[in-house]
């Protein structure tokens, strides 16, 4: 068995990074919707920057999931439902959203004055992504209403890290990665190619995003985080997952009050991992 799931992980994560730097290459030559304007945008610094890297990481995350040998059709119809939903939710409100409403309370807030917001639209469709995706691979009416919950707030909040270069992949990279640990060490293959590969894919897209080239947008940091909830639905008990959830929720509820860039940036540690890859503040793009 440890063998079966080392071979696994290795496919998936192998399998989700070729089908993202392909995916990328081919959507920077002809994007899957409009033009490349459609999918530009201006980061932290006031420069041009590409969303296109979420599509791709939707596409490549997608890809493996299909193709990995030895996931069971259910998991792996879970698995491209949490990705392609959360992904093309993501790329609704990328491509359609206004930015008048942020976080939880300001889409409920709106959404109270009668005004539906494509913010709105997405967390309702991020949750019975979620919950759709839980009721494949569940085994208990009751998990799979912990897990939906565990999938579509991992989708929310990988979202909330995706406002510097490389964040959300890193963040994305620290959480996947115990998951994979105890994949293997179970020696479940279905548990290690559903951490690996997500964090193959996201992997191999990091020269884009930290280079300042490209982003992962909702697409992506929706569809990593979604695929990152059901890996950890896959791999924890009841209790690890229940963990994990109050995690996901404590987290979100503090974005509504705290910034996560200042509480990184005020934290030697987590500022070091942050810039890691990064250029400094002054430095003008290579090219």
């Amino acid at each position: 068995m440890a063998r079966r799931a080392l071979t696994a992980a290795l496919a998936g994560a192998l399998l989700g990074a070729a089908a993202a730097r392909a995916a990328y290459a081919a959507f920077t030559r002809r994007p899957p919707v409009g033009d490349a304007e459609t999918w530009s945008r201006t980061n932290h610094r006031g420069e041009p920057i590409t969303l296109l890297e979420g599509p791709a990481f939707v596409a490549g995350a997608g890809v493996a999931a299909a193709a990995v040998p030895g996931l069971p059709a259910r998991v792996r119809a879970a698995a491209l439902l949490a990705a392609a939903g959360a992904g093309g939710l993501g790329a609704y409100d990328d491509l359609y959203g206004v930015t008048t409403s942020k976080g939880f309370r300001g889409h409920l807030g709106a959404l109270a004055k009668g005004e539906v917001t494509s913010g709105a639209v997405k967390i309702a469709g991020i949750g019975l992504t979620g919950l759709a995706a839980a009721a494949l691979t569940a085994h208990r009416p009751a998990d799979a209403v912990i897990d939906g919950m565990l999938v579509a707030g991992a989708a929310n909040l990988a979202n909330l890290f995706d406002l510097r270069p490389g964040r959300a992949v890193k963040v994305g990279l620290l959480a996947g990665a115990p998951l994979l640990a105890a994949g293997l060490r179970r020696g479940d293959p279905v548990a290690a190619a559903l951490a690996a590969l997500p964090l193959g894919a996201s992997a191999a897209l990091l020269p884009e995003d930290l280079g300042e080239r490209a982003m992962l947008g909702d697409a992506g940091a929706n569809a990593l985080g979604a695929l990152l909830g059901l890996a950890a639905a896959a791999t924890l008990g009841r209790p690890g997952r229940l963990t994990a959830l109050g995690t996901v929720a404590a987290l979100t509820a503090a974005s509504e009050k705290v910034s996560f860039t200042k509480v990184i940036a005020g934290n030697p540690v987590l500022n070091r991992i942050d810039m890691l890859g990064r250029r400094p503040p002054e430095q003008a793009p290579a090219g």
